[in-house]
């Protein structure tokens, strides 16, 4: 788990972020907020967790996988046009449990069972089997289920707590907005069952031998898939294992 903190500091931080990402700013007088950033045509470009950060500047933290901050802090600065905005490495390293929380220590977001973060200088986790809690709980990762073909709304981001659709205006609402209110999902993240042997990237067929979707993230006998849910009703086969859909993410 690499991860890389920004720092959002600047008088015009909090609104600059709140007419960009699918998340409410407000919520952060409660505590931590999931979000993401998306393109102008909805789709996902990358998923992070918001804090305040701290001192008396105003400024927050963007906890976001490494391998996608260098191209959200430049998204980022496309944004700032004159805004007092700065974006910088805030150089906190990332720690994460579930075990009793360390001082400083924030829950995190997006679901109670993935424990806690803390920001500081040492970055780690406590043993905790964070691909099963993952996987129990449909909880979508940065370059495994999460891509650049992604909605989020597929994804399961609004259980997650990952978008608000009252906070107004921000890129890519309004394609959100209408997948959330006028049409039904058929495509979208789920949890299967395993009996046998699948890897990750193996295809799902259904009983006719069509596509339906793709495994992703492997625990034991369970994993999350990408599926097309009508082809998802009745046995799938993963190359050599046979599958079925549990629950629709």
């Amino acid at each position: 788990m690499a991860r890389t903190v920004l720092k959002i500091s600047g008088s015009d931080a909090i609104g600059f972020l709140q007419g960009l990402i699918t998340n409410d700013m407000a919520k952060l007088a409660q505590g931590p907020v999931y979000a993401a950033l998306l393109t102008p045509q909805g789709k996902y470009l990358a998923d992070f967790i918001v804090s305040a950060a701290p001192g008396a500047d105003a400024g927050v933290l963007l906890d976001v996988d490494s391998s996608l901050a260098p191209m959200l802090a430049q998204r980022l600065s496309m944004y700032k046009l004159r805004a007092d905005v700065q974006i910088t490495d805030s150089g906190l390293q990332v720690r994460r449990g579930t075990g009793p929380a360390p001082e400083g220590a924030l829950p995190d977001p997006r679901h109670p069972a993935l424990g806690w973060r803390l920001y500081g200088t040492e970055a780690g986790e406590d043993g905790t089997d964070f691909l099963a809690l993952r996987v129990a709980h449909m909880v979508p990762e940065t370059g495994i289920e999460l891509g650049a073909d992604s909605y989020i709304l597929e994804m399961g981001f609004e259980r997650l707590n990952g978008v608000d659709f009252r906070k107004g205006c921000y890129v890519g609402q309004e394609v959100t907005a209408r997948m959330k209110h006028k049409t039904e999902l058929k495509k979208g993240l789920a949890l299967i069952a395993l009996d046998g042997v699948a890897q990750p990237g193996t295809v799902l067929t259904d009983a006719n031998g069509k596509e339906a979707g793709q495994v992703h993230s492997v625990c034991e006998d369970r994993a999350l898939a990408y599926l097309r849910f009508d082809r998802a009703t009745g046995p799938l086969q993963a190359g050599g294992a046979h599958a079925q859909l549990l629950e629709r993410g």
